[in-house]
Order: C-alpha cells, then sequence, then structure tokens
C-alpha cells in the first residue's frame, strides 16, 4: 500500500486569521488526514516581523518575511492568503496561480477588484482559486450558490454581511444609544477597527456583495456601479419610528435580477425589514443571508460572519477542497473549477427600474405650512406619500417629518431628494432608507 499524497500548505499572513488557520487545523489534522486520504504539512507561514510574540506556537524554522517565497515555491501545494490588501495580495495570488498551485482566500476586496484577473490566470495556468472565507465567515454561502444550489437561477439574494454593523444596530435598537457611543464600544471590544469607515460606510458589504453577484450571475459588479450607503446617520430615534411602523432597521446587501428585463441590480443601504423577518430578528455580530432560487425557493443561512475562529473554519474547509482536489485530480473533484467569462450576458439596471418603498426623514423649520411645500416637492416626482410621522427635532426652532411613500424608484427620489435639500425650509442633510418588501 503507498503512502498517503503529502500537501504542503504556506500561509502567506499570519495574523488573526492565520493563527486560527494554523491552531485549528493543527488540532483537527489527524481526522481531516483520515478523511481525506492525504498528509497536511504546515509548511510555512510568512509574517511582517519574525520578533512579534503570537498567541500560536511555530516553529521559527517556518517563518519568512518574504510572502512570495512561499507563492514562488514548487513545493507548496496549496497557498493560502491570508494577508488583506489588494496590492501585494495580488501579486502573491497571481505568482502562485502562474505555477499551477491552488489559492485559498479569504480577501473580499481583492476578489472585487481582481477578480477576473485572478480566475483567467487560475484557468490559463492550471491553478485553482477558493474563497469560501471571503464572504460571510463560517457561512458556507458560496459552496451553497456552486453547489448546493447549482440547479436554480437566482432572482434575488439579500442579506447582512458586516457583523460590525449589525452589532452596532443592534445596541442602538436595544439600548437606545446614539451612533458614536456604540461604534466607540465597538472599537473597544474589537469588534470594529480604528477606521471604522470600510465597514461603517457600507464598502466591505459591497465588496462581499460583488463576489455574490458574480457567483450567482457571473457578472462583475464593482463598487462604483452600486447604490452604496452606511449607517452613520441613523439615529435611536429612527428605530422607535421604524418599530412605530412595525420594522426593524438593518444594513443589507441586496442582489435582485429582473430575467425578464435581463437586468441586474446590486445595492448596499440600510433596510427597514418587516419585524417578522427571519433576516430581522438576526442580532449582534451575526451575518444572515436569504436565497431565492427559481427551482428551490427561499433557503436561509445564519452564523458568525468574521472573527478568528469563523473565518479559519472556512479557510480549513477551503483547503480541505483542495485536498481532495489535488489528489483526485482534474477530472474527480471541480469545485476550483470556475469560469472567468460571464454565463449569460445582462445589463444593470438604470436607477428607473430599481423600484423600492420608501422611508424619508426631515429635519425642518416648525411653522406652517412646511408639509405641503414638501408634499408639492415629491408630487411633482410622482412619489406618493404613504405616512407621515410628525415630532420634535433636537434643535429648537425645528421638527422632524418622517414619511414612507408608496413604491416608487431611485431617479424619481433620487430628484426629490436633491429639491428637498433646495428647500429653505429643510434645514438638515435627508435621510433616506428603503423599506424591504422582500416577501411580497
Amino acid at each position: 500500500m503507498s503512502a498517503p499524497l503529502t500537501l504542503n500548505i504556506g500561509l502567506c499572513g499570519f495574523g488573526t486569521v492565520g493563527q486560527g488557520v494554523w491552531k485549528h487545523l493543527s488540532a483537527h489534522r489527524a481526522d481531516l488526514e483520515t478523511r481525506l486520504g492525504v498528509r497536511l504539512n504546515l509548511a510555512r507561514a510568512s509574517v511582517r516581523n519574525l520578533k512579534k510574540k503570537r498567541d500560536v506556537k511555530i516553529p521559527a524554522r517556518a517563518l519568512t518575511t518574504d510572502p512570495l517565497a512561499i507563492a514562488r515555491d514548487p513545493s507548496i501545494h496549496i497557498v493560502c492568503e491570508l494577508m488583506g490588501g489588494t496590492t501585494l495580495a495580488r501579486e502573491v495570488t497571481l505568482a502562485a496561480l502562474k505555477r499551477g498551485a491552488v489559492v485559498v482566500s479569504a480577501n473580499k476586496a481583492l476578489i472585487c477588484e481582481h477578480g477576473s484577473e485572478i480566475i483567467a490566470t487560475a484557468q490559463k495556468n492550471g491553478g485553482h482559486f477558493f474563497f469560501e472565507a471571503s464572504v460571510a465567515g463560517g457561512i458556507p454561502i458560496i459552496k451553497a450558490l456552486r453547489e448546493g444550489l447549482v440547479a436554480n437561477r437566482f432572482p434575488r439574494i439579500y442579506g447582512i454581511l458586516n457583523g460590525t454593523c449589525n452589532y452596532i444596530h443592534t445596541q442602538m435598537e436595544e439600548n437606545d444609544a446614539p451612533y458614536a457611543a456604540v461604534l466607540a464600544e465597538a472599537k473597544r471590544l474589537g469588534y470594529a477597527e480604528a477606521d471604522e469607515s470600510l465597514d461603517v460606510d457600507g464598502w466591505d458589504t459591497a465588496h462581499k456583495a460583488s463576489v455574490l453577484a458574480w457567483l450567482a450571475h457571473g457578472v462583475w459588479v464593482k463598487t462604483d456601479q452600486m447604490i452604496v450607503e452606511g449607517i452613520s446617520r441613523i439615529t435611536p430615534a429612527d428605530f422607535k419610528t421604524a418599530a412605530t411602523l412595525g420594522f426593524g432597521i438593518k444594513l443589507l446587501a441586496v442582489i435582485t435580477r429582473d430575467f425578464a428585463k435581463n437586468e441586474l441590480c446590486v445595492r448596499v443601504h440600510p433596510t427597514l425589514l418587516p419585524e417578522g423577518n427571519v433576516v430581522a430578528n438576526v442580532s449582534g455580530v451575526f451575518n444572515a443571508i436569504s436565497v431565492t432560487g427559481d427551482v428551490v425557493g427561499t433557503t436561509f443561512y445564519s452564523g458568525r460572519g468574521a472573527g478568528q475562529d469563523a473565518t479559519a473554519s472556512a479557510v480549513i474547509s477551503d483547503i480541505a477542497d483542495a485536498a481532495s482536489l489535488l489528489r483526485h485530480g482534474k477530472g474527480g473533484h471541480l469545485l476550483g473549477e470556475i469560469t472567468s467569462a460571464p454565463r449569460v450576458t445582462c445589463r444593470l439596471a438604470p436607477p428607473q427600474n430599481i423600484r423600492s418603498r420608501y422611508y424619508l426623514r426631515l429635519t425642518v423649520k416648525d411653522q406652517p405650512g412646511v408639509l405641503a411645500r414638501v408634499a408639492s416637492v415629491m408630487a411633482k416626482q410622482k412619489v406618493s406619500i404613504a405616512s407621515v410621522i410628525q415630532g420634535p427635532a433636537d434643535q429648537p426652532g425645528a421638527a422632524s417629518l418622517v414619511l414612507t411613500t408608496h413604491e416608487s424608484n431611485e431617479r424619481a427620489i433620487g430628484a426629490t431628494l436633491k429639491q428637498l435639500k433646495a428647500l429653505a425650509a429643510v434645514l438638515d442633510e435627508p435621510v433616506l432608507l428603503r423599506i424591504g418588501d422582500f416577501e411580497r
């Protein structure tokens, strides 16, 4: 009986995720090797500082400060790109793929910006690219789309893809706490980065939405082709008003495809969800994704979307898939075989075809006739008001107007906002939220 195949694994990046992969793969290696029929050898890891103390012990001989040396090493079969960023990470990924290696990545920004080039390089050189950990941490949403739901077309995918924002929203809603105070606490607990903008301005979610849109529809949608809005202007009062209307508020990625018109829309924004909606009831740092397929109907996925253990779980899952692919060879296990070309050509939906109901909060002068002027502007754009809630504002001599609309579209609501901001009676930048009528 021949000895099992030995696969050498190199980690490019040994921060939180890299150490988690090393720790858990070491702990569960025997079981994985039995199931996969190969030997898994944690061979090398790249770090920025060789002298830095780390929670995970690793032999000094396995460390290097040069991730490209790992990527180019012909003895390394599986290269795990766990550095983050889109410059050196791109070099490492392409270098490994050009020699036909397998690359496992948790880097959603890299995939969003350079996915087409990465996949084309893998195909040209016989390499393979796995990226389960790039979206929703430990939730196997990429495998679900590529394998379990392969018989489906997807008219709608939406969900919470950023645990930091979901934690902030949960705390604001449950504790009536202002955004700035909750953000500071999230930083203290390690849920938010020192520079929180990537999370709270919606860009992290947008990168992940781009990956999901490509998987579901074969189209690369860049972040500048999306609606991307963050959470910093939402107040505890918005949560109270939303609750009065029967809604909660979540930052969502929303990917919709109109197959009759052959139009795709990818957007990221805070959304009012009905209180009975399953995604609306996911709290804290958890992620949740609802996927509607034309064959299976709607399926739901929830779990920890970030952190060392959840992300390491997804990376190790990809390592296991890569091991199966390498053991059985091309034609055996084809999880890495994905195409860089669109499966079906579709166009991005123009603003007038992106439809929703809307929640609009205005801070206005507390004087007669203001509501009539606001209503007149909305009527000119054919945006129909469904409800009005008026209350005091934080500043003296001002009032808060919250209006919900009947279904309208992004072009009309954009023109409405522009004209409302020009009114002398409107004292602050309007706050616009979409209403997610996903169950209709």
